[in-house]
């Protein structure tokens, strides 16, 4: 496969080398946004702080959306045998980078919007969140590490929310549970709740999990917080599993008050492996000499939100092994950037014809 041009090595590198944790996103939007600019796109950074930029013309509308923001930890950035190593290099300002160099080579007919978006990695989604509310394109891809030769088709949804315990404060001697302990119990008929949804495949369960816990006293009341994390699969809503949660937190606890506060929630999502965009992007892989494949995965992407909100044909793709994914070792190999950008150059090419394409899929 041939060699990382500089001018793409610089961009990726450059992206990565800038901080930009959840909430925090300003200067690296700024810096891409001047870098498309530089490459002739229409660019931007928009009320939110996406970096939003715009390139070509014509009928063909194709949104390239990835997220600018990382989760914490500081990894030195720099290359070694052939890999760039930093934070976000595969989650997901690789996937990002790669959208920008690829979308920079102008195809006539079609026009492409690439979004550097904001808190993807937080609660909010706001860079999606705002975006979903402009029109829909013909196609969407979400930048998020797949792999070269690979494209995500599914994302389980998402449920974050906190159980409050609160009891009047009492000595430590008391016989009795401590309010920790009271709050693992809650824990536990959480957790045997979920397991009723289990199933075979791990993509196909209701996965939960205890992501945190925090106790405190002032003297008059003894309180414990839990933060429960849920990943749904097709098949239940957010609504359904939220109802559950609080059942189970509530049962059995006439002393102690408990409350269910949900924060966050994305309902699952799931796209066709034989619409005009995932075909193209199977035909451009076979181009670059890769056999695509199709993964379901048990996260969650901004596809949870513009999926729903756009209905149009929608895949998640980009380059790295997302098994680095907020690791302390998080690295990009720079070959499989190379070939990521081809891939999505091709499926742009091949946009230019996506009317034929539909109408051949309504033919068939």
């Amino acid at each position: 496969m041939s060699e990382l041009p500089r001018a793409d090595l610089d961009l990726v590198r450059g992206l990565v080398a800038i901080p930009s944790l959840s909430g925090q996103e300003r200067a690296a939007s700024e810096w891409l946004a001047e870098r498309m600019r530089e490459r002739g796109f229409d660019a931007r950074v928009d009320e939110v702080g996406n970096a939003v930029g715009r390139i070509g013309d014509g009928p063909v509308h194709v949104v390239l959306l990835g997220h600018i923001d990382t989760v914490p930890g500081e990894i030195p950035v720099r290359i070694e045998a052939g890999e760039l190593v930093g934070r976000g290099a595969v989650d997901a300002k690789g996937p990002l980078a790669a959208f920008v160099s690829a979308a920079s080579a102008i195809v006539p007919g079609v026009r492409v919007t690439v979004v550097g978006a904001v808190e993807e990695e937080s609660p909010t989604s706001a860079g999606a969140r705002h975006f979903a509310r402009h029109p829909a394109p013909d196609w969407c891809v979400i930048g998020e590490p797949s792999g070269w030769d690979a494209i995500t088709v599914g994302y389980k949804g998402r449920l974050v929310a906190d159980v409050s315990l609160e009891r009047p404060a009492r000595h430590g001697a008391a016989a009795g549970l401590t309010v920790s302990e009271e709050a693992l119990g809650v824990w536990q008929r959480i957790a045997d709740s979920a397991r009723k949804h289990a199933r075979a495949r791990a993509f196909d369960s209701l996965d939960c999990r205890l992501e945190g816990m925090w106790t405190d006293s002032d003297g008059l009341a003894e309180r414990a917080r839990l933060r429960v994390g849920y990943r749904i699969p097709s098949g239940l809503d957010a609504a359904r599993v939220a109802v559950d949660l609080r059942t189970a937190a509530v049962a059995n606890s006439e002393r102690t008050s408990v409350a269910v506060t949900p924060l966050a929630s994305e309902e699952p999502a799931r796209t066709g492996r034989t619409s005009t965009l995932a075909s193209a992007f199977a035909r451009s892989i076979a181009e670059a000499g890769g056999t695509a494949s199709f993964l379901h995965k048990s996260g969650t992407s901004d596809m949870n939100v513009l999926a729903p909100a756009w209905g149009c044909p929608m895949v998640a793709y980009g380059p790295g092994d997302s098994a680095y994914d907020h690791t302390p070792i998080e690295r990009l190999r720079l070959e499989d950037h190379a070939r990521a950008i081809a891939v999505l150059a091709g499926v742009l090419r091949r946009a230019a014809s996506i009317r034929l394409l539909e109408a051949a899929g309504r033919g068939g």
